[in-house]
């Protein structure tokens, strides 16, 4: 039986308080690296916005679960929970709450203009930089208003007083909705969002329990994550974040898929498909996809060979979608033998550290245009998974010709990669090689054991360097190149993470993939789904609820639970 929901508190400076498929968050980050003194009403719709300024007391304490925000102050406290993916309510029992345009600048291309609405009487934002609409219903107390109809500089606001309980719904919406009327008390709203989240955390999660402290709050971060389709985004899709890492990156998507394959397959299936809906003609994937925007500057890393592989152990795939999925993967495994080869050249390579996905790894430090052990790796994996599907679609021919590619490239690899006892890559144009004590020139790994025993075992202990008390540095710790805060220069990640547990793991190293996988697990109960952390204390860095790294945790959690409870 999965442990019943134990109401996780975090911090909203950490992570959003939001909803399943809403496009707004309740949050003091407004912009990267930007947090307010109060919260927000922050809208990913056309790009991270912060529309509405929630001004509880001074002094007030926030506190934080997946059913329910409050203000605590002793004046009274202040409640917020999710009626639905548009609506949040508000109560208080006499603690005084400003709503309040998020700037008071409001130009012909900015800002947000506040007029009441003679049709049913509420307060409505109008607001420019997400072409949407903010209404405010009072339910019961009373609302003042400051601003109405007033152009310019000038400020806008409601004001709900102290010393009286008062209700409020505030909408999301785009032109014009029916007159809001409240459909359910605020406990039963508060409720059934609980429900709602538990439900979802059951599914994901069942076996979570003591040992697994942060796979409640893990759940959470890709639940809350999540938006309804929108924009560019025709499915749902899991945001890496609703703070300002807000898109779908067409390689994070694939751990997003990954962590929801048991329990949510629908949502699972969408998150591996999102990117592959915008494949250009070409083959290639867009680097990311959002709301209001698509953007094909770089590529990422073609994993998605891999991540299928998983996601058919996982979960049911009809034949009609095998065979659609087939065509997707075998055009962008195309893309890359066609258009990032070299006539004559059997590896394919990128053109900048941001195509792998390690946007500045000191293995670009030589040359950005660079062949690499890591591509020609994770291409491999993608030509094999091609030919399992072409075998188990009836189609022997191109099952024969993908594997004899893997072949081709496997070889190459091999025969002009691997120097004394390490992978070095190499510029395409001049020949010349290079070196570098980045993970990244390690994470060939991930073939496991389609590579000699040699090779992997040469790997496995280099990667000893790598391996601080939280996990592995994506720069060793003693290299001059290494920066705590450096990106891919030195701390941990979860991708990186998930795809080198697994590489040992079949490669035949399954104490170290242990032991990887155990120091990661603790760091994320330490120090929450973090972009990334410091790899010497552990610290959190960057972006604060990034997904990537709470679905890591409940991969990496589910696949320890599964080893333990078969032991």
């Amino acid at each position: 039986m999965p442990l019943a929901a134990q109401d996780p508190r975090f911090s909203v400076q950490d992570i959003p308080f939001s909803y399943r498929e809403s496009w707004f968050g309740i949050s003091p980050v407004i912009a990267e690296k930007t947090s307010a003194d109060d919260l927000h009403l922050v809208s990913h719709q056309t790009g991270m916005h912060a529309v509405l300024r929630l001004g509880a007391p001074s002094g007030a304490t926030v506190t934080a679960t997946p059913a329910m925000l409050s203000w605590e102050h002793s004046s009274g406290v202040i409640d917020l929970a999710y009626e639905d993916t548009s609506t949040i309510r508000i109560r208080s029992t006499g603690a005084a709450l400003r709503i309040a345009a998020a700037t008071t600048s409001l130009t012909p291309f900015g800002g947000s203009y506040l007029y009441r609405d003679p049709v049913d009487g509420s307060h409505v934002f109008t607001s420019y930089e997400t072409g949407r609409r903010y209404r405010v219903t009072v339910i019961t107390g009373t609302l003042t208003a400051a601003g109405v109809e007033r152009l310019g500089d000038f400020p806008r606001h409601l004001d709900l007083a102290a010393g009286e309980p008062w209700e409020v719904a505030v909408e999301e919406y785009e032109t014009a909705r029916e007159p809001y009327r409240a459909r359910a008390a605020f406990d039963q709203v508060a409720s059934t969002a609980r429900t709602a989240f538990e439900e979802f955390a059951d599914a994901v999660a069942p076996w979570r329990g003591p040992e697994t402290p942060a796979a409640e709050l893990a759940a959470y971060v890709i639940w809350s994550a999540t938006v309804a389709p929108g924009g560019f985004l025709a499915r749902p899709a899991v945001l890496m974040s609703k703070h300002w890492m807000d898109k779908v990156w067409s390689w994070d998507h694939c751990f997003n898929a990954l962590a929801l394959a048991e329990g949510d397959p629908e949502l699972a299936w969408h998150q591996f498909q999102l990117p592959f809906d915008h494949q250009d003609p070409t083959g290639a994937l867009p680097d990311s996809v959002t709301h209001s925007e698509v953007l094909y500057n770089f590529v990422k890393p073609p994993i998605h060979g891999w991540a299928l592989s998983r996601l058919r152990q996982l979960l049911p795939v009809t034949p009609e979608a095998l065979a659609d999925t087939y065509e997707r993967l075998a055009h962008w495994t195309e893309f890359w033998l066609n258009r990032r080869r070299v006539p004559g050249h059997d590896l394919p390579h990128y053109q900048h550290g941001n195509d792998s996905g390690w946007d500045n790894a000191t293995t670009f430090d030589s040359h950005r245009t660079l062949e690499t052990a890591d591509l020609a790796g994770f291409l491999i994996l993608q030509l094999r998974e091609l030919a399992a599907v072409a075998t188990e679609l009836g189609r022997a021919g191109e099952a024969n010709r993908w594997t004899a590619i893997a072949e081709e490239v496997r070889s190459a690899l091999l025969r002009e990669l691997w120097r004394d006892g390490q992978f070095v890559s190499r510029n395409p144009a001049t020949g010349q090689e290079s070196s570098s004590r980045s993970l990244l020139d390690l994470m060939a790994i991930t073939l496991g054991d389609d590579l000699p025993p040699e090779v992997r075992d040469a790997l496995a202990a280099r990667l000893s360097a790598h391996l601080t008390p939280h996990g592995l540095a994506t720069e060793p710790v003693d290299s001059p190149d290494y920066s705590a805060d450096g990106y891919w220069r030195g701390p941990i990640w979860a991708p990186s993470t998930v795809l080198i547990e697994d590489g040992l793991r079949r490669g035949g190293h399954p104490d170290l993939a242990d032991e990887i996988s155990r120091r990661f697990r603790a760091l994320c109960e330490k120090s929450g789904f973090a972009e990334n952390f410091d790899a010497e204390t552990g610290a959190g860095l960057r972006d604060r609820a990034y997904t990537w790294t709470a679905a890591a945790y409940l991969i990496l959690a589910r696949a320890h639970k599964a080893r333990t409870s078969s032991a």
